[in-house]
Order: C-alpha cells, then sequence, then structure tokens
C-alpha cells in the first residue's frame, strides 16, 4: 500500500477499536446471537439511533465482525465465541480494561516517552482487583487468554520428573490447572495476593481441582516464594523494573530445590527482527507500569545468571511469547 493510505490505515485504528468496544458496551453481539435482526430492529430492540446503528452495523461487517444476510445480521465466527456474554471464551472483561484503563493511558504516550515514567504511577493492577465483577471479569477474559500458553508449556517434557511447581502471580489458576490436567499427580500451587482467593476457589470449585491446586497467598516482593522444583513467571517480569526483576529473579532460586528450574515467558524483545505487537506490548508497560517494559533474551540471560542459576535456555513458547528456563545446578 503507497500514498497516504498507508498511514491512514493505522491512524484509523483507534477508530475502528471503539466501534467494538461500543458494539461490547451496547450488548450487540448478544443481541444478534440470540436472533438475526434488521439494523432498525436493532436499533428498536437496544433503544439506539438507526441511521447511527446501520452506521454501526456496516462497520462491523467490514471488520469481519458480523455477517449481514437477507438485510440482517449475525455474529461472525469470532464474534460469537469470543463477544457474547454468557460465553465460555468472552472477553469483554478484558476489552474493558483495554477501553477503560489502558486506552485512556495510552493518550498520554507522549509525555511518557519524553519522561520515562507511566501516567499513574504505582501498582498497576491495585485498582484491577477492587470491584469482585470487574476483577473476575478481567481474570476470566485472562484465562481466554493464556490458554495456549499453558498448553504449550503443557507439551514441554520433564513436569513429572520435577514434581512439584509453584505459578508466581497466577491469579485464579488457570494455567496451574492445565499443567496438572496434563501431568496428574503435579503437586500445584499458585502464589498470588491475598485478594484473589475467592476469585481463586471459585474458579477451582468450577474445574473441579479444588483438591490438586493449592492458593498460597502473599506480596512476591516483600514475602518469601514457596519452595518447589519449579517457579513459573508468565508475563510477571514485564510489570516491573530491571532491579525488581533481579529481585524476584533471585528470590526463585533461594526458593528452588536443588537441580530445580526457573520458566519465564514474556513477549521478549528482539532488536534485529521488531514485531509489533511486542513493541506495543512494551509501549504499554511505559504508560501503564512503573518501570515495566519488553526485554530481550539476552538481558535475562544475564539476570539469571547473577542470580546463580547455572544453565539457560531460550525459545519460542506462542507467537507473542517467548520461554526462558534456567535450571539450578544439583547439589
Amino acid at each position: 500500500m503507497s500514498g497516504p493510505e498507508a498511514v491512514l490505515r493505522v491512524a484509523s485504528g483507534v477508530r475502528a477499536a471503539q466501534v467494538l468496544f461500543s458494539a461490547v458496551e451496547l450488548g450487540v453481539f448478544g443481541a444478534l446471537s440470540a436472533e438475526p435482526l434488521s439494523a432498525d430492529e436493532l436499533a428498536g430492540k437496544l433503544g439506539l439511533h438507526p441511521p447511527a446503528t446501520r452506521d454501526l452495523l456496516s462497520a462491523l461487517v467490514a471488520l469481519d465482525l458480523l455477517v449481514r444476510e437477507s438485510g440482517r445480521y449475525r455474529p461472525a465466527e469470532a464474534a460469537e465465541a469470543y463477544l457474547v456474554a454468557g460465553r465460555p471464551d468472552y472477553l469483554g472483561g478484558f476489552l474493558s480494561f483495554l477501553d477503560g484503563v489502558l486506552h485512556p493511558a495510552w493518550r498520554e504516550l507522549t509525555g511518557s516517552l519524553r519522561t520515562g515514567r507511566p501516567v499513574r504511577p504505582g501498582d498497576p493492577y491495585g485498582s484491577l482487583y477492587t470491584d469482585p465483577a470487574e476483577r473476575d471479569g478481567f481474570l476470566a477474559a485472562m484465562d481466554v487468554l493464556n490458554r495456549p500458553i499453558g498448553a504449550a508449556l503443557a507439551r514441554l517434557g520433564g513436569w513429572r520428573r520435577l514434581g512439584s511447581f509453584v505459578d508466581v502471580g497466577g491469579a485464579r489458576g488457570n494455567l496451574a490447572a492445565q499443567l496438572v490436567r496434563a501431568h496428574p499427580g503435579l503437586e500445584a500451587s499458585v502464589f498470588d495476593l491475598p485478594a484473589l482467593r475467592p476469585a481463586f476457589d471459585a474458579h477451582m470449585a468450577s474445574l473441579g481441582l479444588g483438591e490438586q491446586v493449592r492458593f498460597v497467598a502473599g506480596d512476591f516482593f516483600a514475602d518469601p516464594l514457596p519452595e518447589a522444583d519449579a517457579l513459573i513467571f508468565g508475563h510477571v517480569l514485564h510489570n516491573w523494573p530491571v532491579e525488581r526483576r533481579r529481585e524476584l529473579l533471585s528470590k526463585a532460586f533461594d526458593a528452588l530445590r536443588p537441580g530445580g528450574q526457573v520458566f519465564v515467558y514474556d513477549p521478549m524483545t528482539d532488536e534485529r527482527r521488531p514485531r509489533l505487537p511486542v513493541a506495543l506490548a512494551s509501549l504499554n508497560m511505559l504508560v501503564w507500569s512503573d518501570g515495566g517494559a519488553e526485554y530481550p533474551v539476552a538481558d535475562l540471560r544475564g539476570w539469571l545468571f547473577e542470580a546463580g542459576f547455572a544453565s539457560v535456555t531460550a525459545g519460542p513458547l506462542t507467537p507473542s511469547s517467548t520461554l526462558v528456563v534456567a535450571r539450578k545446578a544439583p547439589r
């Protein structure tokens, strides 16, 4: 694509996103999943302005989120799976976070680029866990996003030999549940803030795993990490500045039994082969977290050796995440 279209296509991204956010907020996909409707019928059902509704539906068709047949609209396959409230893979909680928290912070990107500081300093997750309904919606959506990561981790060999693991910052335990189901007999724990205990208990009960995965409440900066054969840091290190990452890896080394392993995955950077999702993820950290950023594998390798680990390997885990595994020397 040449000419101004190449620039305008990028600039229009914010408007396309807002079309999606408004459609989710208004319940468009749920209404059309229940029955295909014309634009005027949908406007009447949802109390919308009819001409504006026609434009909204046209935009959603162009975005491949709706299908128009015989003058009526229905959700496309992806929208039916991820945008209808009540579906197991509903992403509404995550979209609400993007629209209400992360994207407003992006409006201050220019200032953060000048200062290197986020829009609102402090713990980026604190406000997410104050309202139980918003917390549970966000966590449910994050579970949809971490499902392929859990499946990829479960396919790795060596879990039976390791015997036990702790998912550090593992929220309501969805990734731990995937590993336990794939490898019965693993001793599994989730270490996270006390505020997440109710969400963890409810989710494990719904999965029938209440007796197989335990919750350890704590703050990973204030408290020691639980002892285990393996520790997992999934999308954790990128939330914090370098000195905090080093601190966590040192604590992981202390908590691991001899011969144990630490698993770290994040959208790690590579300046020689930049990927847009990774670059945007790092800018997310800039505007939203206090000192967070994505980082290259080489930096993580250095921090791990500095912490005392004997060997480090790295490779792709999913299209958007890199996995680094470090082993503690046996006695």
